[in-house]
């Protein structure tokens, strides 16, 4: 029986669900950020926000939340040459994948993320990857997942599990996965609640951009991952609530 979870953690509206979804399973959760000097490292400030109303507005989960770790890769960041780390403009490359793509970002995530959950004793990796609304990236893929929990389990010597709860479902599903979770949070109107946290306080757009608000929250509106989460808001808000 797992208890105990680290969840990477970016201050995004996917990342954001999965640690809704882990405070709901598990006993004690950590989280974890990485700066790699991404173009968009105001979702470094998010973050700290997004956690501090979750403590404030969620009670039973500030009870499971320990402490968070944010680590420095700027290494990263120098051996990228891409668009989040990088002023250039976002395009198509001729491997047909996105500029967007920064290779090993995952790979590298998950290993450093599971250096400190062995340090930790704490035994679930929750990651926000997804094959279904995503750009692409091998390194979101569910058989790189399979692949990775088996060579973090041999390679320490600890089995690890991790665990990708968006992996088959789309933004739409996405946004209704965290209304579900938040009325069953023990919160009145807890499904609302953390819908608003959500838009208010996470940080998805590529560009950094806090300043243009929108149905879906704040953004540039026009990088792929604003468009990826404003259509799959559309989609959220046109479907009947059961």
């Amino acid at each position: 029986m797992h208890t105990t979870a680290l969840v990477l953690f970016s201050g995004g509206q996917d990342s954001t669900t999965c640690l809704a979804l882990a405070l709901s399973k598990y006993q004690r959760v950590e989280t974890i950020a990485f700066d790699y000097r991404q173009r968009h490292r105001v979702e470094l400030d998010a973050r700290l926000v997004v956690l501090a109303e979750i403590r404030a507005k969620f009670p039973h989960w500030a009870e499971k939340l320990g402490q968070d770790h944010l680590l420095d890769l700027a290494v990263l960041g120098e051996v990228s040459d891409t668009s989040l780390t990088r002023d250039t403009a976002f395009k198509m490359e001729q491997s047909g994948l996105p500029n967007t793509f920064v290779p090993g970002r995952n790979l590298l995530f998950l290993t450093l993320a599971a250096a400190l959950a062995y340090r930790r004793d704490l035994q679930v990796l929750v990651t926000g990857v997804c094959e279904t609304d995503f750009s692409g990236y091998p390194d979101c893929r569910d058989d790189t997942m399979k692949a990775m929990q088996l060579a973090l389990s041999l390679g320490m010597d600890k089995r690890f599990l991790i665990e990708t709860p968006l992996m088959w479902i789309d933004k739409a599903a996405t946004w209704a996965l965290a209304h579900d979770l938040g009325d069953k949070s023990g919160v009145a109107g807890g499904g609302d609640a953390l819908l608003d946290l959500i838009i208010e306080h996470t940080h998805t757009c590529y560009l950094g951009d806090r300043q243009h608000r929108h149905a879906w929250g704040y953004g540039c509106g026009e990088c792929p991952a604003c468009l990826l989460r404003a259509r799959g808001y559309a989609r959220f808000a046109a479907a009947p609530r059961v």
